[in-house]
């Protein structure tokens, strides 16, 4: 894929793991395109190395849509965990 697919695949991953996970997150559409694109390489690479399934580079490829929407996920659980609700 190239790097404009890896930023639109970064925002939207991003997004939609806001939307599943919703609250007050800094950083507005840069930070969910920062921590979408951040989601889809720990996704892919936890991917590989847990589940023994390296992500194909094919933009339409549900195990890709799937690693970087739950790396997302982890990214934003883990931020939570570490500042917590920071915008009250």
């Amino acid at each position: 894929m190239s790097i404009v697919a890896w930023l639109v695949l970064g925002l939207l991953a991003g997004a939609i793991a806001k939307v599943i996970l919703p609250g007050r997150d800094p950083g507005g559409c840069v930070g969910t395109t920062v921590t979408g694109i951040a989601g889809a390489f720990l996704g892919g690479w936890l991917s590989a190395a847990l589940l023994d399934r390296p992500v194909r580079r094919d933009f339409f490829d549900a195990a890709t849509w799937g690693s970087a929407i739950a790396g997302a996920l982890v990214l934003l659980i883990g931020y939570r965990l570490l500042f917590g609700d920071s915008r009250d």
